[in-house]
């Protein structure tokens, strides 16, 4: 194309503005580690037998303004209506101050999950705010910082109960029939592979004559009517049970907490404290328990702490995290949250108050008083049930046919053929109720005026069950009320913390590249924000198109026909994938095919996830050099050979390093009759250049959260996608409420059909706008990138492992172990100095003890790249003193924060960030409870 040509294109390139190295940089890289081009570099990095040379079918890139302009189009697909579904999901009102200071928010979405407290501050008081939201609302003392969905956080409380039974003494866990039914799916999901019996039930006629892992109710009822469960709960406690309470939150601020009638477990969503309901999700789910469960607890829990000056401060406590210390004795799989949700719902609380949340539910349960008080009047005969915002009408109970026609004709029956349910939330207006009753006088004029009929509502709680303990008494929820107050105390907060926004954050397999703001701006369009994810699909026909272009976008790049969207985060992929391969052998009368095969260096969500699958884990070596041991996995999988169902492969491997011997480990599994899971952590160094469904596995999980753009948010949202071979698609995850697979798929793994639906538009923004060629050239600048750096730092760390070209894949693993002789040092010493140079630490100690896994990616410049190097030299040389006895082994830089203020480095260095001393010991619970520190540096 000659030059007049190409001046007429657009100058939004959205690939050099991906990409961070320039093409001056990148010669200058290339040669800094010994190659003349990419081809050369690609050829030595990637096994030539597994690359793919065929051209992506995936159209031309678009500029920002083309592809924001045809989403447009996709959304406009969408119909924005009013929903009275309910189930679960409901309308609410996102305050403008937190969806423009947050959720649209750099500094708050492209944080990493606060793991190094001292840089975290600001997201660790935000989700003890969650925390504490969630222990006043619910009367129980412990909760963590969120989970993905409430159906999933159902499903973890069920495996709580099996960690909390006694071994052996009972297999049986009881479901209230008057549950979501997107809950009773997910925990049919979650019961079969682990042998659990679930009898599902009426609870008010139920008997238990032998002993009960627990039981499960709904507050509540997904129909709407609110039980008093103190009877219930004495029942279950008599069977040796522990009663889990599926708990609306809004609900609690007018009805009994569920501690106060003796539940021991609450889980719920926390959507309706204003996050949208974005078709399903993402959402905070919240689990909350008794004093004596916290160490059963999944997931992450932040908590007050002391700093070794006695000062409070924050962070993760009781971070079981268990899948890295039990692995195949986990209980959970869980290695995410949903924190920026839970950080809007937490700061929802904060806005709002205890006065005004009250005031949101009292005219909530008032409108849905008045509805019941004008169909009462229509002529329908309502039960006379304890309700907050959701009821049902017996369609069986109208006298005339016609009735029954016109209503079946404007509304869809939700709960059974016969029931039509209607729920009401915080953004229904009085016309609305006035158009409801309308529908149902079938075209008649109302014989009174609405509004008259708030005199004769009456709230429909009884005594018995309304609230009279106080919540949200601390005053954080008593103090930011105004705009202006709220402003400054999400800036407050948000000053504390480092993110995308400060400096790169290297982190090895998690992947914190650019979240484009061109990326994210769909995800607060109504059109994507709004709709139910139970709506009728001829009203979300966008979302249709957007699955399925995306869909087929994820198919070409992976080599996979068959995607499923549904899993809602990496590990959920996992547990999905794995239950693909058990259905898989099922359906072909191989039952007792329950052996996973998983390398020592795996990840720990790997066998914890395979143990949930209901299978049995056979751990395999590693070599000296990282790889797959090829003589034991041959060993292991002959020895099982009749009853192996699976391997995890993790590619590039844990280790950093495209392992060549990659289709015969796949080969050596499908000659005994495996299939092979390929974890697609580390898929950001194979996109355009090699897809793993043509060089052997079966199944693979890609997280969108990690290589296609979606933002770590503080420690979530993500997404899990899987991808998998022909053989496979028949059992891909259905759903009960909405079809979405055939009749021999899995049960579903998330509360919704797609998973955390408006959160995809990121996903497929970012393919639109990179196309085939775009992609590719991201994945050999990650290369190239972890491949300069691993070359600047050789001279001063010996970097653990590589390929037999002597370069690594797209991170590499620095050795400090033998600091811990020389000078006193670990790892965790040098990832708190570099806080003091203005960044986040790499991986520390995985997937090695006292070694750092560092992942530049593909979006940081070289300038930002040589600043980090610079920052490790630096330090190295801060060791050299110590090992050289010009610094004190005990009272040094690296034991105590000095801030680094050389002439390169000042200008970046900000005093903000110093929280060194902080050597924190932990507790949960109240604000109130401190304990002194642990050890100090």
């Amino acid at each position: 194309m000659n030059k007049s040509l190409q001046s007429l294109n657009f100058a939004d390139t959205f690939v050099d503005r991906h990409v961070g190295p320039r093409s001056e940089d990148i010669e200058s890289m290339l040669e800094k580690i010994g190659y003349a081009s990419f081809d050369e570099l690609i050829g030595d990095a990637l096994p030539a037998s597994i690359r793919y040379y065929q051209p992506l079918n995936l159209g031309k890139p678009q500029t920002e303004s083309e592809m924001l302009a045809d989403l447009r189009q996709i959304a406009a697909q969408n119909q924005v209506s009013r929903s009275f579904i309910g189930m679960g999901y409901y309308n609410c009102i996102t305050p403008p101050v937190i969806q423009r200071n947050i959720l649209e928010n750099p500094g708050w979405y492209t944080a990493y999950t606060p793991y190094q407290a001292e840089i975290a501050q600001g997201r660790l008081e935000a989700l003890l705010n969650f925390q504490t939201m969630i222990i006043d609302l619910t009367g129980l003392p412990v909760t963590n910082a969120s989970l993905l969905d409430e159906s999933t956080a159902a499903a973890e409380a069920m495996g709580m109960c099996i960690a909390a039974s006694k071994r052996g003494t009972s297999k049986t866990f009881f479901v209230s029939e008057t549950c979501h039914p997107q809950t009773i799916g997910v925990l049919k999901t979650r019961a079969e592979p682990l042998g659990i019996e679930l009898l599902i039930g009426d609870h008010r006629t139920a008997v238990f004559d032998t002993p009960l892992l627990g039981a499960l109710v709904q507050y509540p009822a997904s129909d709407g009517t609110v039980y008093d469960y103190s009877d219930f709960a004495e029942k279950i406690h008599d069977a040796d049970g522990l009663l889990v309470v599926a708990a609306d939150l809004l609900s609690l601020t007018l009805l009994k907490s569920p501690g106060e009638f003796d539940a021991d477990i609450a889980v719920g969503s926390t959507q309706r404290f204003g996050v949208p309901i974005g078709y399903g999700g993402p959402h905070a789910a919240f689990l909350s328990t008794r004093e004596e469960f916290k160490r059963k607890m999944p997931g992450r829990i932040a908590g007050l702490s002391q700093d070794v000056e006695g000062q409070t401060a924050i962070r993760l406590a009781l971070q079981t995290r268990e899948q890295h210390i039990r692995r195949e004795q986990a209980t959970s799989n869980i290695c995410t949250a949903q924190v920026l949700l839970a950080v809007m719902a937490g700061m929802c609380a904060v806005y709002h108050g205890p006065d005004g949340l009250r005031r949101i539910a009292e005219r909530v349960h008032l409108l849905t008083s008045v509805l019941r008080e004008g169909l009462t009047r229509l002529g329908y005969v309502l039960d006379d049930s304890c309700y907050f915002d959701t009821f049902s009408i017996d369609l069986n109970l109208l006298k005339e046919s016609s009735y029954i026609r016109n209503i079946e004709a404007n509304q869809q029956p939700v709960f059974d053929h016969s029931r039509v349910g209607i729920s009401l939330d915080e953004t229904t207006t009085i016309q609305e109720v006035r158009d409801l009753l309308d529908i149902f006088a079938l075209g008649s004029p109302l014989p009174f005026a609405v509004e008259g009929l708030t005199l004769q509502a009456q709230s429909a709680i009884p005594e018995p069950l309304q609230r009279k303990s106080a919540y949200l008494t601390h005053p954080v929820f008593n103090t930011y009320h105004s705009e202006t107050e709220l402003l400054r105390y999400i800036h407050k907060l948000q000053e504390k913390d480092l993110s995308l926004t400060t400096s790169m954050i290297p982190l090895g397999s998690c992947t914190m590249k650019l979240n484009g703001t061109a990326e994210m701006l769909a995800v607060t369009w109504p059109e994507f924000s709004q709709p139910h994810p139970f709506a009728p699909l001829e009203q979300t026909k966008g979302y249709q198109i957007l699955f399925e272009q995306l869909e087929a976008w994820l198919a070409e790049l992976t080599g996979f026909p068959g995607i499923s969207l549904q899993p809602n985060a990496g590990s959920q992929g996992e547990y999905a994938g794995l239950l693909v391969i058990r259905k898989y052998h099922q359906f072909y009368s191989e039952r007792h095919r329950d052996v996973c095969l998983i390398p020592r260096s795996a990840h720990g969500t790997n066998p914890a996830s395979a143990v949930m699958a209901g299978m049995r884990v056979v751990v395999v070596d590693c070599d000296d050099e990282g790889n797959v041991d090829l003589l034991d996995l041959r060993a292991k999988a002959e020895q099982h050979s009749q009853k192996l169902a699976a391997a995890i492969i993790t590619y590039p491997s844990t280790h950093g390093v495209f392992e060549e011997k990659i289709q015969e480990i796949c080969e050596i599994v499908h000659q005994h009759g495996g299939q092979v899971y390929m974890d697609g952590a580390n898929m950001n160094a194979m996109v355009g250049l090699c897809r793993p469904g043509d060089f052997g596995p079966d199944v693979c999980h890609l997280n969108l959260h990690k290589t296609f753009c979606i933002p770590h948010g503080g420690g979530g949202p993500g997404m899990g996608p899987i991808g998998v071979k022909a053989h496979l698609i028949p059992f891909l995850p259905t759903h009960p409420v909405v079809p979405v697979s055939g009749k021999d798929g899995i049960n579903p793994v998330s509360a919704a059909p797609w998973g955390s639906a408006s959160i995809l538009p990121i996903s497929w923004a970012y393919i639109a706008m990179m196309g085939a060629r775009g992609l590719k050239h991201a994945t050999e600048i990650a290369i190239l990138n972890a491949n300069y750096i691993a070359k600047r730092l050789e001279p001063y760390y010996s970097v653990l492992y590589k390929g037999s070209k002597d370069l690594v894949a797209h991170e590499c693993i620095i050795d400090l172990r033998d600091f811990k002789k020389t000078a006193g040092i670990g790892a965790g010493d040098v990832a708190k100095r570099l806080m003091d140079y203005g960044f986040h630490a790499p991986t520390v100690s995985f997937p090695v003890m006292e070694t750092m896994m560092i992942e530049p990616t593909e979006s940081e410049s070289k300038a930002e790249l040589d600043r980090f190097c610079e920052a490790m030299i630096s330090i190295r040389k801060e060791i050299a003193e110590i090992e050289d006895g010009q610094a004190d082994r005990s009272d040094n830089v690296l034991k105590k924060c000095t801030p680094y203020r050389s002439a390169s480095h000042a200008d970046r260095v900000d005093s903000r960030l110093f929280s060194r001393k902080s050597s924190f010991s932990c507790t949960v619970g109240p604000r109130t409870q401190v304990l002194a520190p642990r050890r100090t540096n």
